[in-house]
């Protein structure tokens, strides 16, 4: 009695279904290493973005709120509000010091717009990499299976025009193997495909809660007025500007 299944498909198969099955295993390796770690990261900031944006509005001086963030340095860079808030700190303070120069080319509310949109850019980046290896792998395993299939009807026709067997009990059990590489790329794909629209969906609401964030450190840093308390000289600030923000000052793109 033969048997019939992945085994033997890699048993009795030639270097281009070998090569096929080597390829879909390294796809779904790869596939739910990305879902994992980026799983992973998703749920850390989500947590992050929540628990931390009350705290920090909630304290009395920039600098209190910001070691509810953490600590600058190059963990820093994990954590997408602390980040921001650096840097839009660190534009008020470069504004402020050199307003001279700037003041009739740029106004702070530019300014600081441009710093945070190049941070909310730089974290947009980090949370979308590794989506498109999730994206490729869900739909190009499908077809990868597929051709194994047809590479392996087309041998397995061939095998029975040679011995002349035509019968059912012969022609059933080749055919019906060579469909498994079809059935293993859909079982590769799928994953991806769920994963990609997950980690996608995940990824929008935490985009979504940076940009509030980011809206509030623009309003903070250009008018003073977001926190409880003001600011004072040792914060290195921006004055408050009496004057309001225009209309279409801070748009993210």
């Amino acid at each position: 009695m033969q048997h019939y299944g992945l085994a033997n498909v890699w048993q009795s198969g030639d270097v281009v279904t070998r090569s096929i099955l080597s390829v879909l295993v390294i796809m779904s390796v790869l596939s739910w290493t990305v879902i994992i770690v980026k799983l992973w990261q998703v749920l850390r900031l989500r947590r992050v973005t929540g628990q931390n944006d009350a705290r920090f509005w909630n304290a009395d001086r920039f600098e209190d709120g910001l070691s509810t963030l953490g600590h600058p340095g190059p963990a820093s860079s994990g954590n997408p509000m602390l980040a921001l808030a650096l840097s839009g700190h660190e534009a008020a303070t470069h504004h402020r010091q050199t307003q001279q120069h700037l003041q009739d080319r740029i106004d702070v509310s530019d300014w600081i717009t441009r710093r945070l949109q190049d941070t909310m850019d730089e974290t947009v980046a980090r949370l979308q990499s590794g989506l498109a290896v999730l994206a490729s792998i869900g739909s190009t395993a499908p077809f990868v299976g597929l051709f194994g299939t047809v590479w392996g009807i087309y041998h397995a026709l061939i095998v029975i025009g040679e011995t002349g067997q035509t019968s059912i009990e012969h022609v059933a059990g080749p055919v019906g193997e060579s469909l498994i590489m079809t059935a293993f790329g859909l079982f590769v794909a799928i994953p991806a495909v769920l994963g990609y629209n997950g980690l996608n969906r995940a990824n929008r609401t935490i985009v979504a809660r940076l940009k509030r964030f980011a809206h509030g450190l623009h309003a903070y840093f250009v008018t003073g007025s977001q926190l409880r308390s003001s600011v004072g000289a040792q914060m290195h600030a921006v004055p408050r500007d009496n004057n309001p923000p225009r209309d279409g000052d801070f748009r993210w793109q």
